[in-house]
């Protein structure tokens, strides 16, 4: 997984980190994490779940036109 080297941060930026990630129960490293990822991606609230996600998506047609043909007495190499 990529890393990155934040540097030349004023001070009162690293304390307010470090008592953000207390009060949070989290270390500094995951605290900035999650702020990195909530101001890029937004908060996980208001990004659809899995299940409207799946919802959002256009009906293409019928189930069985997604069906896979089942072949149970095919040969399989291993």
């Amino acid at each position: 997984m990529p890393q990155l080297i934040v540097r030349q941060i004023e001070e009162k930026v690293v304390r307010k980190l470090k008592q953000q990630a207390g009060e949070h129960g989290v270390s500094m490293e995951e605290e900035h994490r999650r702020i990195l990822r909530e101001a890029l991606l937004g908060k996980a609230d208001q990004r659809p779940s899995f299940k409207d996600y799946l919802q959002m998506m256009p009906d293409v047609g019928p189930n069985e036109a997604c069906e896979r043909e089942t072949h149970a007495d095919r040969e399989v190499d291993f």
